[in-house]
This record gives structure tokens, C-alpha cells and sequence, in this order.
């Protein structure tokens, strides 16, 4: 048997710096080095995979969805004094709202692109919103780019009359 004294300190410092670098390998090393190389085959792989971008059936979703949405906000600019404002007026109808005035086209309000439509309603609050909101359902009219309600007082026959007047402007694009 070998007795404490026979072995060399160094020999017991080598031995112990072998078991220490066993250790250090089996409880970190060996899961980093396993962590790169996956890294690098993940990382082949997605060199591999970004050649074949061409993706027909997510080009045909997208087509489809731009133009679900440009038909939201397309409308036939000749027939929009006839067919849209009466459809228009057909839904303010239903919900007790009247369409009081139709302003005359502001050339300023015109692009290439786009037209600015301003409508005036008249009505009590409740019926303005549920109007609103048809309209904003509503497609082929255009979409709802800004509103206003305001409340305009008059005087007839010494009794003061208020009306609330829903002012919407629609883009319609051309």
C-alpha cells in the first residue's frame, strides 16, 4: 500500500487539476460546445431555407387582403352624387336621422388619389351613433375619416331650438 508520505505533491496537484478539469468539462464546456454546434446547423439550415422565399400561397393571402381592403375604400366617383348619397340617406332614414346637406365638392379637398366628401346629419345623439356606425359598415361608400357633433341653436317664435349636427367626412379613393 502506498502511504501518504510516499506521494509527491505534485503528482496530487496534477491529479486534482485532472478531476477538477473533468468536472468543469461534464458541467459546462461540454453543454456550451453542444449549444454552438447546434447553433451552427440552425444556423445552415436558415442559410439554406431564406434561398426559397418565393412563397406563392402567402403571396395570394396578402393579394387578397390588400384588395379586400382598397375595395373599403373605393367608390365610383361618377355615380357617388346618385347612388351612394341616396344609399346614404336610405340608412340615416332607418335609424330617424336626417341627411340635411350634402356641400358642393372643395376642389381642395381632391388628390390623384383620394376625395374628401363632407355630410351633414341632423338627429338626436343616440341615432347619430347608431347611424355612424352603419355607415361604417357599410361598403363601396368610402371610409369615415373624421367626424364632428355639434349642437347649433336657433331662435324661432321667442323659443330657443337646438340641433345636434354630425358632420362626417369620407375618403373615397378614386
Amino acid at each position: 500500500m502506498i502511504k501518504p508520505g510516499q506521494i509527491k505533491k505534485e503528482y496530487l496537484l496534477i491529479a486534482a487539476s485532472l478531476v477538477l478539469l473533468v468536472m468543469c468539462y461534464q458541467l459546462a464546456f461540454k453543454k456550451t460546445i453542444e449549444a454552438w454546434q447546434l447553433h451552427k446547423q440552425l444556423e445552415s439550415k436558415l442559410v439554406q431555407s431564406s434561398k426559397m422565399n418565393f412563397q406563392p400561397g402567402y403571396s395570394e393571402r396578402k393579394n387578397a387582403n390588400i384588395r379586400r381592403i382598397l375595395n373599403l375604400y373605393k367608390a365610383d366617383t361618377v355615380n357617388f352624387r346618385s347612388n351612394i348619397i341616396s344609399r346614404i340617406s336610405s340608412i340615416a332614414e332607418k335609424e330617424n336621422v336626417k341627411l340635411s346637406e350634402v356641400p358642393v365638392d372643395d376642389p381642395t379637398q381632391h388628390n390623384n388619389k383620394n376625395i374628401i366628401q363632407k355630410l351633414l346629419f341632423e338627429g338626436d345623439y343616440f341615432s347619430l351613433i347608431k347611424t355612424l356606425n352603419e355607415l361604417q359598415k357599410a361598403s363601396g361608400i368610402g371610409v369615415i375619416r373624421s367626424i364632428a357633433l355639434k349642437t347649433v341653436g336657433s331662435h324661432i317664435n321667442n323659443d330657443d331650438v337646438k340641433k345636434l349636427i354630425l358632420t362626417v367626412n369620407l375618403e373615397i379613393s378614386i
